[in-house]
């Protein structure tokens, strides 16, 4: 073992491979010390991975000029991307819970890798929706599994742990539309290529996470034959009303996410008439605060509870998409950072509210909530296309600023603070 990677072992005299729960997959003890290395690294991994989805939605008025592209066939191109990893995501999850695969995640980025290139050559809108599939593939691939590489690193910061990995998501996303403006948009289609270097950066570091995932975690559980199954805190009612209520707040918040991630650019061209680089400046200032707001949502819910950052992330932005659609260019680009810094802090609080509903697994809840979270936002995509294409960009607007109202479900989530954990059920290893 390395140097650089010896030092992401538990600082505790017992190994987390001789720890019970340490051997089944997913499942870290809450006294394990968190391993920062292993998140910084899947957190610029998934850093690259965004980078790469984000310069596809980046150069959409790019590629809406060179194939002569309808809203409704640029929203194609999202929801084929989107679906094909949220249809995937959730079979992957919960596949890798019973068989765990630690090199996954490097032959998934291989994906994205054949995509970006088929990307950079495509002569026809039918090869590019192909591209969009194999980035989508890539994807559906490298979120759930990261996602617990995530978990197992935690330690007894699951939120934190989620915020680290997830603002390398966000910061790529943020830094797509710059590269995009930079590299691509003066030099063309061919130059989408070069982020082929980044994909390339992604499988060597992905490798790298697996050998640890391999030793620290799979050996420990392959030797292990009985492992326990912990039970929810709350009765199986309540884990599926809140697990259908945490489902309805994605969707209202990618679904929103959606009218700013894909269409912005468009918006403020048609709206206010800049040009296309000062209008994928304003996507990165607003990306950069779903980074940031990405950050902050998970710790936060480790100190004050997840449910109260739900409350505050999907309700608390609703006032601020009402005014939007109303404001001038100055307005419109503050309210969209304001917009991007609250809403964003939601995922996190979400995802780990519903791996505590669902504990030992991971990848199942991983792969269901991200594979939702693509799934609305291809939807959102296609739907909001064909919409901006009937009754104009800014109706959209007008019509998604009540979507954040969704948040007053969030009333009929249990407070998991107030539940201890129920007794775990051993069970033998199949």
């Amino acid at each position: 073992m390395s140097a650089r990677w010896a030092g992401v072992r538990a600082a505790s005299p017992v190994s987390a491979m001789n720890t019970p729960l340490a051997t089944h997959p997913g499942t870290v003890p809450a006294g394990d010390a968190t391993r920062y290395r292993v998140l910084g690294a899947i957190s610029f991994s998934h850093f690259l991975n965004d980078m790469i989805q984000s310069l596809i939605l980046a150069i959409y008025p790019m590629l809406k000029g060179e194939f002569n592209l309808s809203f409704t066939q640029i929203g194609l191109i999202t929801l084929t991307y989107q679906l094909t990893a949220s249809l995937l995501q959730p079979l992957v999850g919960l596949y890798t819970d019973r068989h765990p695969k630690p090199y996954s995640l490097a032959f998934g980025m291989g994906s994205t890798l054949c995509g970006i290139v088929l990307l950079s050559l495509a002569p026809n809108f039918g090869v590019v929706l192909l591209a969009a599939a194999l980035v989508g593939t890539g994807s559906s691939v490298f979120h759930p599994e990261s996602s617990r590489i995530a978990r197992l690193a935690a330690g007894g910061q699951p939120g934190l742990a989620q915020s680290i990995f997830q603002v390398g998501g966000n910061t790529g996303s943020a830094a797509g539309p710059l590269l995009a403006a930079a590299v691509v948009m003066p030099q063309g289609q061919r130059a989408i290529a070069w982020f082929a270097l980044a994909a390339l950066l992604a499988i060597a570091v992905l490798w790298r996470i697996g050998g640890w995932y391999q030793r620290h975690h799979l050996d420990a559980g392959a030797r292990a034959k009985a492992r326990p199954v912990a039970a929810s805190p709350v009765p199986p009612r309540t884990v599926a009303l809140a697990i259908g209520v945490l489902l309805v707040l994605i969707f209202s918040k990618y679904f929103y996410l959606t009218s700013l991630t894909s269409y912005y650019t468009f918006y403020l061209i048609t709206r206010f008439h800049v040009s296309v680089q000062s209008a994928q400046v304003h996507l990165f200032v607003f990306l950069f605060a779903v980074a940031a707001g990405t950050l902050l949502g998970g710790p936060i819910g480790d100190r004050i509870g997840r449910k109260r950052v739900i409350w505050v992330s999907i309700l608390g932005v609703a006032p601020f998409t009402l005014v939007l659609p109303h404001v001038g260019l100055l307005w419109t680009g503050i309210l969209t950072f304001v917009i991007g810094l609250i809403i964003a802090s939601a995922f996190s609080a979400i995802l780990v509210f519903a791996q505590e509903l669902m504990p030992g697994r991971v990848g199942a809840v991983s792969g269901m909530f991200f594979g939702f979270a693509f799934g609305m936002g291809g939807i959102g995509a296609a739907v909001l296309g064909a919409l901006a294409d009937q009754r104009g960009i800014e109706y959209v607007y007008h019509l998604c600023a009540y979507l954040p109202l969704l948040g007053l479900l969030t009333v009929f989530l249990p407070d998991l603070r107030q539940h201890r954990p129920r007794a775990a059920a051993p069970t033998t290893a199949g």
